[in-house]
């Protein structure tokens, strides 16, 4: 649902996913250099294709706090964007739960 122009910029983007940042940012902070060589990040795909059907998703946690060839402000600027525009109410799924679900 992003416009043809986002699309195109963020086609190949490679994110770093870290529990050192999503923690960091809450303020925890204090790590053994074992605990940061443990939890260095991981990179994962931004835009990622459904094998069954193709469509197109981002890939969006509160882990990812850097995008490989973007300064740190500019790139959580964007996911901070792309958050945002994914978390609107019609991209939303609430599960209403019933007897049997599983």
């Amino acid at each position: 649902a992003l416009d043809d122009d986002t699309k195109a910029e963020i086609a190949d983007m490679i994110c770093e996913h870290s529990l050192m940042y999503s923690r960091g940012s809450l303020g925890f902070l204090d790590y053994s250099d074992e605990e940061k060589a443990m939890f260095r990040p991981v990179l994962q795909r931004l835009v990622r294709t459904h094998p069954g059907h193709g469509r197109k998703s981002l890939y969006l946690s509160s882990h990812a706090g850097a995008i490989k060839g973007m300064s740190v402000p500019e790139a959580r600027v964007l996911l901070r964007d792309l958050t945002e525009h994914a978390t609107q109410s019609e991209f939303v799924y609430v599960h209403k739960w019933t007897v049997h679900d599983l």
